[in-house]
């Protein structure tokens, strides 16, 4: 009998848990196939981007030779949503002669559904399903407050959680506590690819529109050196250079976490070697994307704690009272970066030629789309899953709700960001709005963060300002005050 990885979003050979597990369970005469379920339409309904999809088709492509090097297929197969994968994976299980699935586990509602129908399908075959956590450093669940409730504000999760991290540094050792996993060593048996159906060429592209993601590597070696020189040369600034989008300043890593190119043991362990002391260095550039993590880990620990972020739910329940505009054209300006705001425009325009933003960008343009245009949060959410190469449920959904003050730990609702002085402040000489609205390469500093007083005498086809922001910030304020104390009369 045969062992099966089910890949999903863990896709490496190294510092797979799955994968290791499957391979150290292996017997004599025993084989190990692996396997991924291309699921089109279930992408579709989850918004997942193009780009982000044709990341994981190059991704796959190259992860078959490195399959191929421990004596493992790498079967790809497309059925149309989840409601198929159990009947795709049994397939794949009795052909191969299969007693035991291995996978990563994924914390999103739908996709535990899925998992639960694919264990009782294969229960039915007396095959086993073995699922481990694998994407967080510490497992949803394991960081809880002392009455043992999941944690709701950031602060003290991440001191619970560095608590937790702290001890399995001091029993197990500063390396040992972040190492990532070996490679397992390759298949025993020499098995013949021809007999599983192998593909001779590359996996044949997604029933999904098409767009490429060329500019980012899918190899392991030019991963894992962009790990290695973001913690070598920019780690160390991370905290002052971050914020500035002009700045390369930042990993570019979430396109690979979100695909499992990269695992999070890697990035821990990698800059730990590097920065052994940064944990007690918390002005340091290196503790602030150690906490950029962490973030990412909170996140998750949500989803499993809340399962009504899955779907479409805000965190606080008094903000279902926000009376959010329907404005089409507003929207549509937001999302083709027409809206008069250079910052927000060369940020949008950014997504859309790029499928990547400067995360301090996400904060402006989320903020200017929910507060100053008042458009539902769930409007950006769905553009940037839609557009977004590192599209992550959990990330995507966290930071829209902080930026729309509806989420856990959000922004408060009173404190709105200023599009203007924002770019003022993060693309001072607008060296960043230049490359991305070309319109404006030629307006002098002195305007560029407000070019409509300086196009009145000048000629160029850049749109003046969608809503005067003063206005704007304090509509914004008075609607969720009034869902607020409407939120409060309905709880009494």
């Amino acid at each position: 009998m045969n062992k099966l990885v089910w890949l999903r979003n863990d896709l490496r050979v190294v510092d797979n848990t799955a994968l290791n597990q499957a391979c150290a369970q292996c017997q004599n005469n025993e084989s190990v196939i692996a396997c991924f379920i291309a699921t089109p339409m279930q992408w579709h309904e989850h918004h997942e981007a193009p780009i982000k999809i044709d990341f994981i088709h190059r991704r796959l492509n190259e992860l078959r030779h490195h399959f191929a090097e421990l004596n493992i297929p790498l079967i790809v197969k497309e059925v149309a949503d989840f409601s198929q994968v159990p009947n795709s994976i049994s397939e794949i299980s009795t052909e191969h002669q299969v007693d035991h699935v291995f996978c990563n586990k994924q914390y999103l509602v739908n996709e535990e559904q899925r998992d639960f129908a694919v264990g009782h399908l294969l229960a039915e075959k007396s095959i086993k399903l073995s699922v481990f956590d694998d994407d967080c450093l510490i497992p949803p669940g394991h960081v809880l407050t002392k009455q043992g409730d999941p944690f709701k504000v950031f602060t003290p999760f991440r001191k619970a959680w560095l608590n937790i991290y702290r001890d399995q540094l001091d029993v197990l050792g500063i390396n040992l506590a972040v190492q990532a996993k070996p490679t397992p060593l390759p298949n025993t048996i020499n098995m013949d690819f021809n007999k599983h159906e192998i593909p001779v060429f590359n996996y044949p592209a997604f029933n999904y529109p098409p767009c490429s993601s060329i500019d980012w590597a899918v190899d392991d070696e030019a991963i894992h050196q962009r790990l290695l020189t973001f913690c070598y040369e920019k780690a160390a600034n991370y905290h002052e250079d971050r914020d500035f989008p002009a700045i390369d300043g930042t990993s570019c890593l979430s396109p690979y976490l979100a695909i499992g190119a990269l695992s999070l043991r890697q990035c821990f362990h990698v800059l730990m070697t590097e920065f052994p002391e940064c944990l007690e260095q918390p002005e340091s550039g290196a503790f602030s994307w150690f906490n950029e993590l962490v973030w990412r880990e909170f996140y998750r620990h949500l989803m499993v704690a809340f399962p009504k972020l899955c779907c479409e739910r805000p965190f606080h329940e008094w903000t279902q009272f926000v009376q959010w505009r329907p404005d089409d054209a507003g929207l549509k300006a937001w999302q083709q970066g027409k809206t008069g705001f250079p910052i927000v425009d060369a940020a949008m325009r950014q997504l859309k030629a790029t499928g990547w933003m400067h995360n301090r960008l996400r904060m402006i343009v989320a903020s200017f789309l929910t507060k100053d245009l008042l458009i539902h949060w769930q409007a950006g959410e769905q553009w940037f899953m839609s557009h977004l190469i590192d599209g992550d449920l959990a990330s995507n959904n966290g930071g829209w709700q902080w930026a729309a003050s509806t989420g856990t730990d959000a922004q408060p609702y009173f404190r709105v960001f200023n599009p203007t002085t924002q770019g003022q402040r993060f693309d001072p000489k607008g060296e960043f709005i230049r490359k991305w609205v070309q319109e404006l390469k030629d307006v002098p500093d002195k305007f560029i963060h407000t070019p409509h007083l300086w196009l009145g005498a000048h000629s160029v086809n850049y749109p003046k300002p969608i809503v005067d922001h003063k206005q704007a910030r304090l509509l914004a304020i008075d609607v969720f005050k009034q869902a607020n104390e409407l939120g409060k009369q309905s709880s009494l």
